[in-house]
């Protein structure tokens, strides 16, 4: 059977990502699906650096504004989306294409992960708990050592201060039954693996001129009326939104614990970190074709000529 080609569009923040993308649906007839997991909260618009209206030209675009800012949002979910509304672009015969950041979204979708339910996201939090706890009353040797009796294999790859993960270690051995290491165990550099026949491109710059471009976008969302935004988000109270860079930092300027530079210089700070992790997992976890478009605009050529090449293979 032959298997749906999905353009995915991965990269940095502040690269180029949502402005290609666009290009791209129009010359190829796509629709876009967003891969990020802020923009699907409707009212946070500045700070996710959501598409506007006029930026779309009319090009359809999924899964932006589906949830309300004080609802959860989950791999498991956007997975599920995704997975429809590929299957409706095609049906139209239209070019699925996948923009965004969010590494371990796209990453679930495109290899088919088999992730928890909702229902099964509450079991799994109550064991995250447990473990957390244990952490706080024990220490982190001992929740090393407690992973380190189930699972030797994991406790080997996993720090005793990555105490995230060491949690997410325990809490998959206790829910399977087997090492985290097995359910890790397709080779995600290997796209014959997807469900799809991908194509995956990636957006870089130099790491100078893509901070510089962080920064100035930061104050572009200054001046568009971000601290209204985060004075939203913190009145919902604890929300998953509420740990989103470009609002988090905010909150104790708000509450008259910081200045106002202070905070704008921690969400610049943040939004660079972010983007460097965002590099590395896209580097390190996948098959990606990298191309700089800010430096080089003649490589949107290139980049065009390879999808004409795959879309007619």
């Amino acid at each position: 059977m032959t298997k749906q080609k999905v353009l995915v569009i991965v990269g940095p923040t502040a690269v180029g990502k949502t402005a290609l993308s666009i290009d791209l649906a129009k010359e190829f007839s796509g629709e876009i699906i967003s891969g990020d997991s802020l923009q699907v909260y409707r009212k946070l618009d500045i700070g996710t650096a959501k598409v506007t209206e006029a930026e779309k030209e009319t090009i359809p675009h999924f899964l932006i504004d589906v949830k309300d800012a004080d609802e959860n949002y989950s791999a498991f979910e956007f997975k599920q989306s995704a997975e429809k509304a590929i299957e409706e672009i095609s049906d139209r015969d239209h070019l699925p294409i996948i923009a965004g950041g969010t590494g371990m979204y796209i990453q679930s979708l495109l290899f088919d992960f088999q992730l928890g339910s909702p229902e099964e996201d509450k079991k799994a939090e109550a064991i995250r708990n447990n473990w957390e706890q244990f952490a706080k009353d024990e220490g982190k040797e001992a929740l090393w050592n407690y992973l380190r009796k189930i699972d030797l294999k994991a406790s080997e790859s996993i720090h005793m201060n990555n105490e995230k993960r060491v949690i997410r270690a325990i809490e998959v051995f206790e829910k399977t039954g087997t090492s985290i290491l097995e359910q890790q165990g397709i080779d995600l550099a290997d796209l014959s693996q997807c469900q799809y026949d991908v194509k995956l491109i990636g957006l870089m710059t130099d790491r100078d001129l893509l901070y510089e471009r962080i920064n100035q976008r930061v104050d572009v969302m200054m001046a568009s009326g971000l601290i209204d935004e985060a004075k939203y988000v913190l009145s919902l109270g604890k929300t998953q939104a509420s740990q989103g860079i470009g609002y988090k930092e905010f909150f104790p300027y708000i509450r008259g614990d910081m200045s106002l530079d202070v905070a704008v210089d921690k969400v610049k700070q943040h939004s660079r970190q972010y983007a460097k992790r965002q590099l590395t997992w896209f580097k390190n976890r996948m098959t990606v074709e990298w191309f700089d478009v800010v430096q080089n605009p003649e490589e949107l050529e290139k980049i065009r000529e390879s999808i004409q090449k795959w879309l007619t293979r």
